[in-house]
């Protein structure tokens, strides 16, 4: 229908009874938080956009570039990506546009394993979280009555990484971790289950991390900067031993315990119902 627009017809303009008006999708923005003196950035994921991942970073370099000032130089920076799932090229892209901006990718936080996988191989810090469902796509039964799993102290899936954690590198999972190399002085992990390392664990581990002293430490050779179970702490002996072997860190009455992994049994496990 052809309208003159020299005579304005409203009638014209109006949509049919029981139509509803529409406007066009907008596209989510990427989105900058300054905090605890790091800047987080969060990039949306797949099912909030329908941008590739060029288009993505395109828009990260427009938006640094036009922020740089707002920030001071060589801030870390955390980088939030939900369920996008980033390979380590698609890092390295990260790494160029906050360099161009004096700027430091400190962090990746993602649910996707492959993502961490790619950021701990980079040398990045990692934080892995649970996936979050929206509201729509969470089934009613379960906005209704939440699972027990997921409200009794249920983890994730372990991680398993070939990797050496480097001096300021820190990963931190909602299940076990299983390191598949060292863990070096300065870096730490941090699960809220248990914890293996198949080499020398010489940093920071931190299992059971949201309160369950059941968890356990285990290290082919345990030379910690820190031990903790749920809100137990232990250090190193100042002498270390003539010998190391795998060994066990759990959870005893009068705190944490080490043991040799041939000695060690699940009933030497104290509870924090115990003591």
């Amino acid at each position: 229908m052809n309208l003159d627009i020299s005579t304005p017809n409203t009638e014209a303009t109006l949509p049919p009874l029981g139509e509803t008006l529409t406007s066009p999708p907008v596209e989510p923005q990427l989105q900058f938080l300054e905090a605890a003196q790091m800047l987080q950035v969060q990039i949306p994921t797949p099912q909030e956009t329908a941008l590739d991942w060029q288009e993505i970073w395109q828009h990260l370099c427009q938006r640094l570039d036009a922020s740089r000032r707002m920030w001071p130089d060589n801030l870390n920076v955390e980088v939030k990506v939900g369920e996008r799932l980033l390979d380590q090229r698609q890092l390295q892209m990260l790494e160029t546009a906050l360099s161009g901006a004096n700027l430091h990718l400190k962090r990746v936080c993602t649910s996707r394993r492959q993502t961490a996988m790619a950021a701990i191989t980079a040398g990045y810090s990692v934080e892995q979280q649970t996936p979050q469902l929206t509201l729509a796509q969470k089934p009613l039964s379960r906005i209704q009555s939440p699972s027990p799993d997921l409200t009794t102290g249920g983890v994730a899936a372990p991680l398993y990484l070939q990797a050496t954690l480097r001096s300021g590198r820190e990963v931190s999972h909602p299940g076990s971790v299983i390191l598949l190399g060292d863990l070096n002085p300065g870096s730490a992990i941090i699960a809220e289950g248990d914890i293996l390392v198949w080499g020398r664990l010489r940093g920071i581990a931190h299992a059971g991390a949201q309160g369950n002293d059941q968890r356990l430490i285990l290290a082919l050779q345990m030379e910690p900067t820190q031990l903790r179970i749920a809100d137990q702490v232990a250090r190193a002996p100042e002498t270390p031993p003539d010998q190391y072997h795998p060994e066990v860190a759990y959870v005893a009455e009068d705190g944490i315990r080490i043991a040799r992994a041939s000695h060690f049994s699940v009933d030497m496990i104290s509870s924090s119902a115990d003591r």
